[in-house]
């Protein structure tokens, strides 16, 4: 493959390549749908790629027979039949039954393939879907590999997923964002929870960024990805399907259950006590349903109003943590200081009942779908005892660098920074970098010996404290302002020269002032 040349991982060719086949649709579908069109015909390159490969090699093992698909499945591998396989599409790229054609191929992978069953678009075939433009699309698609072992394993599918949605929802707007959660917030969440073993939840999963941001922890450590085991529910059922199909090219095996669904009304996973949760509910939603739900028993520290979900989600996760469970999610800034109904009264009883292990504020534009202000909190079921009654807050809000006039994004060096602060502080007195394994860097204004305050940026804070502040949340109200550095200059000398520098400016102000009224008066206007 080319060099990367860019952030997003992918190389810069391939890059305008599949942003170029986007573009054949644009101005004829709504963002929102040739999305689907888009990446439903990129995983069918991909596992055609794939299936080639292995065909091929299977072609040359007399032993062997390239067209049984247990030979496939015995190298975890879909099987592709022959009227699905990706040289005979292009073939009839330029026909008007094109559409059809890829209908019936994607129908017939799923017949071969149950873990696919249900999950692949099916609707190439309408009418206002132009044949021309999706026959030029499959023969641009074809022009790129995705799917043999090099790409595999420099993970080029994920990599053109993760851009695409990326692309997309800054395309769609608000609708587009409501499933899509910056790679660096994801990155961020991940790389606080660390979740090596056991079972991960996702509550609103959409396209899966959760999931596979877990997964790519895990490997980058040296773990076993078949430790973790993934559960997921999410109620579009467009997006569903393409979460389905993202951890598929991953090899990711996941419960999101059999079909999409309400998590508030239809929970399709009562049972389940996880031990992480990852999530970015949508933020305020108002229309959720909570009327019809006053006695359900996730909501042990309140009823949450039924005018605003946020704490609806928060008692939800909670509810689904084992008892030595981890979360981390995403919410509205308001989330942290709102005392609207009862959210200040379920606040209280969290931060008494000592769940909260840390709030985080992030830098603002950070989201492709909204310009609201967002934070993370984290909830921990069991805290280390030397942080029994304590609460970490991290205000980054003055980090981040603009990717565009709109959009911000956090650097891994700065991800690394807020990552490092809170393992420090989870860490036991007295001890060194806790994972020097991991590589990660001992954050800036971190003591040797083990975590410290800094002003401006994080503050340990007692149970005592934040009572002291109402039961807010906000980082702000604890972290303070940074110390100001020491220039050196005594600050009687400092004020002496500041004062004739600006006795010597107000001067030269009064000089133009009347260099300009002069002017004026010769004019006729004064």
């Amino acid at each position: 493959m080319p060099k990367t040349a860019n952030g997003n991982g992918l190389p810069a060719d391939l890059e305008s390549t599949l942003w170029a086949a986007a573009d054949k649709l644009r101005g004829h579908l709504d963002a929102a749908e040739y999305k689907h069109v888009v990446l439903g015909l990129i995983f069918l390159k991909y596992i055609s790629d794939t299936f080639q490969e292995l065909y091929q090699r299977l072609s040359a093992d007399p032993l062997a027979d390239p067209e049984d698909r247990d030979e496939y499945l015995a190298e975890n591998a879909f099987f592709v039949p022959e009227e699905a396989r990706w040289e005979r599409l292009q073939q009839s790229a330029r026909s008007a039954d094109i559409g059809i054609l890829i209908d019936r191929a994607m129908a017939a992978i799923e017949s071969d393939n149950p873990l696919l069953k249900g999950v692949l678009p099916q609707d190439y075939g309408r009418a206002d879907l132009d044949k021309r433009r999706l026959g030029e699309l499959i023969d641009l698609i074809s022009t790129v590999t995705v799917g043999d072992a090099e790409s595999r394993s420099q993970d080029i599918l994920g990599r053109v997923y993760e851009y695409f949605l990326g692309q997309f929802a800054t395309a769609e707007g608000k609708k587009g964002g409501q499933f899509y959660t910056p790679a660096s917030v994801v990155r961020l969440l991940v790389e606080m929870l660390e979740p090596y073993r056991g079972r991960v939840y996702d509550p609103c999963c959409g396209s899966g960024g959760m999931f596979v941001q877990s997964e790519k922890f895990i490997r980058a450590h040296g773990g076993n990805v078949g430790d973790l085991s993934v559960y997921g529910q999410e109620s579009n059922p467009t997006t569903w399907r393409l979460c389905k199909m993202n951890l598929a090219i991953r090899g990711i095996e996941s419960n999101l259950g059999t079909h999409p669904d309400d998590t508030f009304h239809h929970n399709l996973h009562r049972d389940l006590r996880a031990d992480f949760v990852l999530a970015n509910p949508p933020f305020n939603m108002s229309d959720w349903g909570g009327g019809l739900l006053t006695d359900d028993p996730r909501w042990r520290y309140g009823l949450p109003p039924t005018g605003n979900a946020n704490y609806a989600w928060v008692q939800h996760i909670i509810h689904h943590l084992s008892s030595s469970g981890r979360a981390g999610f995403v919410l509205s800034n308001g989330s942290m200081s709102t005392n609207t109904a009862t959210e200040g009264a379920i606040r209280r009883a969290l931060v008494e009942a000592d769940l909260i292990d840390c709030m985080v504020a992030l830098p603002p534009q950070l989201f492709y779908n909204t310009q609201i202000p967002a934070c993370l909190w984290f909830i921990n079921r069991r805290k280390p005892d030397h942080r029994r009654g304590q609460t970490l807050f991290i205000d980054a809000r003055a980090l981040g660098y603009l990717v565009n006039r709109t959009l911000r994004d956090l650097t891994a060096e700065e991800i690394a920074h807020i990552t490092a602060t809170y393992h420090q502080w989870r860490a036991p007195a007295l001890t060194l970098n806790p994972a020097p394994e991991r590589g990660v860097p001992l954050g800036e204004g971190l003591a040797e010996g083990g975590y410290a305050d800094q002003p401006g940026f994080c503050k340990s804070a007692t149970l005592e404290e934040i009572a002291g502040h109402g039961y807010v949340l906000t980082p702000g109200r604890y972290v303070g302002a940074a110390d100001a550095e020491d220039d050196g200059e005594p600050f009687g000398e400092k004020m002496t020269r500041l004062t004739a520098t600006l006795s010597e400016q107000f001067a030269e102000s009064a000089r133009l002032e009347g260099i300009i009224r002069e002017n004026l008066r010769r004019l006729g206007y004064e």
